[in-house]
């Protein structure tokens, strides 16, 4: 059983968040902190120029609306958070800071590029100074 889990949500359409939140439930205790992360992607330069100048804003907002939804799903007020940069990176800084003890990441079935490439969660499960479930 954990106490502190860490959760990233990813809203691509192949991923099923609903797969990591049952499992958190079933693997936290009943005091332990949940926690539900989603790291956007920093838009290219060249990309920002066509989008409207509240878009970002908008996004951001409308993330942390369904984040916090899924957060009222789980016991024991789990939070929320919507932070900015490399999938990967971002998660890895999030738990060192944070010394969760549990991180559940979803994962798509990997393909060739995941070899050449790398995915966000082979790079978790890599690196992760804490135990790393991978749901598919």
């Amino acid at each position: 059983m954990y106490h502190n889990i860490l959760v990233p949500i990813s809203f691509d359409p192949d991923r099923d968040v609903s797969a990591s939140l049952k499992l958190a439930q079933i693997l936290a205790t009943p005091e332990a902190k949940i926690t539900l992360l989603h790291v956007v992607e920093q838009v290219p330069a060249y990309a920002i120029s066509y989008m409207s100048a509240d878009y970002m804003a908008e996004t951001r907002k409308a993330l942390e609306a369904e984040l916090a939804a899924l957060a009222k799903t789980l016991p024991n007020a789990a939070s929320s958070l919507v932070i900015e940069g490399h999938s990967g990176r971002s998660i890895l800084d999030w738990a060192e800071t944070n010394k969760p003890d549990l991180v559940i990441i979803s994962s798509h079935r990997p393909g060739m590029q995941d070899l050449l490439l790398g995915s966000t969660a082979s790079q978790v499960v890599r690196h992760a100074a804490c135990a790393v479930h991978v749901v598919r």
